[in-house]
Order: C-alpha cells, then sequence, then structure tokens
C-alpha cells in the first residue's frame, strides 16, 4: 500500500482531462475570478512566487479580471493584505496577510535546517538564541542586510567579517556576524530566525530589499501553531493541486519526504486514492465529486509569467509539456520560463519589452497554432498590456 491509500480502498479512475479541467478551475485559469477577490485568489493557488516581483504580479493578472499593476502594490505597500515572505522551499512568495501563519509556520520544517546548521557552527542553543533575539528586536522595524549588520555590531558589540557568496552565483562581499569563533552570513539569519520567529520583507531601500518582524508589519497578525498550521497546508496544497502524491507535496514545500509524510499521515483519513491513466495520487474526499465531474466548457488560454504557481506543484511536469519541449520551460538553476498554456498544455513559451506606454509581446509556440488560438492569445497579450498600464500592444507570434 502506497502513503497516498486508505486500507481497502481501490484507486477510483479519472483522466488526465478532467485533472487538468480540476487544477484550471482551481488555480482561476480556466474562469477568472474579479478584483474585488484578489489577495483570496493568491491564497486559493498558495502564493505566487516571487524572487521576482514582476512575475508574482502578473500571475495575479493572469487570474484576476480587470486587475492593475497598482491593484497589487496598493495591496502590498498600502494596505498590507498581500506580504512577501520566505515560505516553501525557502523561496520568496507573495501571499495575503490573513493566510501567512499557514505558509510560514507549515514549512517551519524546512527553517529548521537552518537552525540546525547555525547550531552547529556556533555550538551554543544559548548563544544562538540571544543573537536571534537581538536579530527580532533590530526587525520592530524594516532593515537591510547592511543595517542589520552595523546594528549587531554598534549596538550589541558582535564583530563582522566580508567574504564573497550570498547565492544564485553572486560573489560580490557580504557582511558575515562572529559568534563563538563562528561566522554566519548576516544574509542566512533570516532564514534560521524563521525557525522561531515570522519575518516578512518590508520596502525597498535604495538597491537592498529591507525585512521586518511579521507582527510589526501586518495589522491585527494572527500566528498559529506549527502543527495546525502544517494540516493547513497540505490542504490547501490538495486542493489547489491535487490530485498529487506524498512526493509531489514533499517537493513542493520544500522537505523530506520523512518529514512530509509525517503531515500527510495525519490527513490520510480525509483522502481519497485516484488513478490517472495510470499513475496513483490522492484528492481530498471534499474534492472528489467536483473532480469526477470536472470539464472545460471551452479553450482555455493563458499567458503565465516566470515560476508560475501552475507550473510549480509536481515533481513530473508530463501534465504541462512533453518531454521534447520540457527544457524550453524548466531551465537550468531552477529558472522556469514564461508559458503560453491551452487547455492546460504548454503550447509556447514567450516573453516582454515595456516601454512606458509600449509593450511588446512575443510568442514562440511550440508548433504551428491556429488562426483562432492567436486571436485568443493577442486577447490576452492585450489584456496584460491594460495590466501593466502600457495599452499600446504589439503582439510578434513567431
Amino acid at each position: 500500500m502506497s502513503a497516498q491509500e486508505k486500507p481497502g480502498h481501490k484507486p477510483i479512475p479519472v483522466s488526465w482531462r478532467k485533472v487538468a479541467a480540476f487544477r484550471l478551475s482551481r488555480h482561476h485559469l480556466s474562469k477568472h475570478d474579479y478584483a474585488g477577490r484578489l489577495t483570496s485568489v493568491v491564497g486559493d493557488i498558495c502564493g505566487a512566487q516571487s524572487q521576482v516581483l514582476s512575475a508574482a504580479q502578473m500571475s495575479i493578472w493572469a487570474r484576476v479580471n480587470a486587475a492593475r499593476i497598482s491593484d497589487v502594490e496598493s495591496a502590498i505597500w498600502n494596505d498590507h493584505t498581500l506580504v512577501r515572505a520566505w515560505a516553501m522551499r525557502r523561496t520568496m512568495f507573495l501571499l495575503p496577510s490573513d493566510q501567512l501563519a499557514i505558509f510560514v509556520r507549515g514549512t517551519t520544517r524546512r527553517a529548521a535546517y537552518n537552525f540546525r546548521w547555525a547550531l552547529s557552527r556556533i555550538g551554543s542553543r544559548q548563544k544562538l538564541d540571544k543573537l536571534l533575539d537581538q536579530v527580532l528586536e533590530a526587525l520592530k522595524k524594516p532593515r537591510t542586510r547592511s543595517d542589520l549588520a552595523e546594528i549587531l555590531n554598534k549596538s550589541h558589540g558582535y564583530k563582522l567579517k566580508s567574504k564573497p557568496g550570498e547565492g544564485w552565483g553572486n560573489m560580490r562581499p557580504v557582511p558575515w556576524v562572529q559568534v563563538q569563533g563562528a561566522s554566519i552570513p548576516v544574509s542566512q539569519l533570516f532564514h534560521v530566525i524563521a525557525a522561531r520567529d515570522a519575518i516578512v520583507s518590508g520596502p525597498g531601500d535604495g538597491n537592498e530589499s529591507t525585512y521586518v518582524s511579521a507582527d510589526k508589519w501586518i495589522p491585527q497578525w494572527k500566528d498559529m501553531p506549527v502543527e495546525q498550521a502544517e494540516r493547513d497546508l497540505l490542504v490547501k496544497y490538495l486542493r489547489a493541486f491535487g490530485p498529487s502524491t506524498l512526493q509531489d507535496f514533499s517537493l513542493w514545500a520544500g522537505m523530506y519526504v520523512r518529514e512530509a509524510k509525517e503531515i500527510w499521515s495525519r490527513e490520510i483519513e480525509n483522502l481519497v486514492p485516484v488513478d490517472v491513466e495510470g499513475w496513483e495520487a490522492s484528492v481530498l474526499q471534499d474534492d472528489l465529486a467536483e473532480l469526477e465531474k470536472a470539464s472545460l466548457q471551452e479553450t482555455s488560454v493563458n499567458l503565465l509569467p516566470h515560476f508560475d504557481s501552475f507550473l510549480l506543484g509536481h515533481k513530473s511536469h508530463r501534465n504541462i509539456v512533453d518531454e521534447k519541449n520540457h527544457k524550453k520551460i524548466y531551465r537550468n538553476h531552477g529558472w522556469v520560463s514564461p508559458v503560453v498554456l491551452v487547455d492546460g498544455r504548454a503550447q509556447g513559451t514567450w516573453s516582454y519589452q515595456q516601454n512606458k506606454k509600449d509593450l511588446t509581446v512575443r510568442i514562440t509556440p511550440f508548433s504551428k497554432i491556429s488562426i483562432a488560438l492567436s486571436s485568443r492569445i493577442r486577447e490576452e497579450a492585450a489584456d496584460l498590456g491594460q495590466f501593466l498600464d502600457s495599452p499600446n500592444v504589439k503582439t510578434i507570434i513567431e
């Protein structure tokens, strides 16, 4: 019996076409939602990956009718109803602030890896907790990495040293803080403290990002216990990405399988096994009826940006793209290309150039496309221009 099966339950057969219709619906791609539900849509798709903020903003556009980039920016910087925070895979996501605890506490196990690493270097839990208490005190206001380094040095007496390297091939010198004869990158402290405290991204300060304690940034911040958050995280994942497997959830969340299995097992009584044309997975009991009757009423055409959530929910991408074109989307070093999605399948990639009120959208299909599909793509591109406040749109289909 696999980890996703309940004893005595034979998998229920469903087709890939039904799975595609179900997931497209749950991701608001087959039928867009209205602008008043902008933040709820972000929660429904389990966040928009936002190490490239413009990509996260366009993920919202792809799902919300009549949205404007100014609406998204206002939600982030004025209302704080959307926040940027490290969550799944310790990657930056755009998340609804009223659901933030689900995503940051639900992925505490991943943050704990960073905590254990720091503890192994320092060798003293007391010394590490003292350091993190001082970091948290500093983050009562938005601080850059440089700000935090200076506070730790001047206010608390920690020595600093400069070393190259901050990830993603960046080898510029960055500050490291010295503790108990060991040194830790100041930037890594934001990931270490996440095992204890909730931190979000604040407004930019020149070319640097700032970070701040969640309870100082989010009005009426509500925390929750880790075990409850883990359960809620799994349920939200399955609602958006089901049918799925334990291995899919583990990869998406960024946990070891053995740890994800603990969370999965607590929900096993509410899961139903399904057989998707030979692939065995699970779906929430409450979602089974909707999955079995799922269908596309009309052709679904979407321009998905870099790192769109719909593209990142499963270990296998065979439901998205054929093997021949796989590397055109899922590229080296974790980069995921913008995709022309038709009925849940990738039919090409796309790019854009923006110059004030002018927008050029370039489509690179994997094969020849019909006149009808070309027309739908041009409609999507025109709508993107409205979202970006660049209404003069030129669409080039190669």
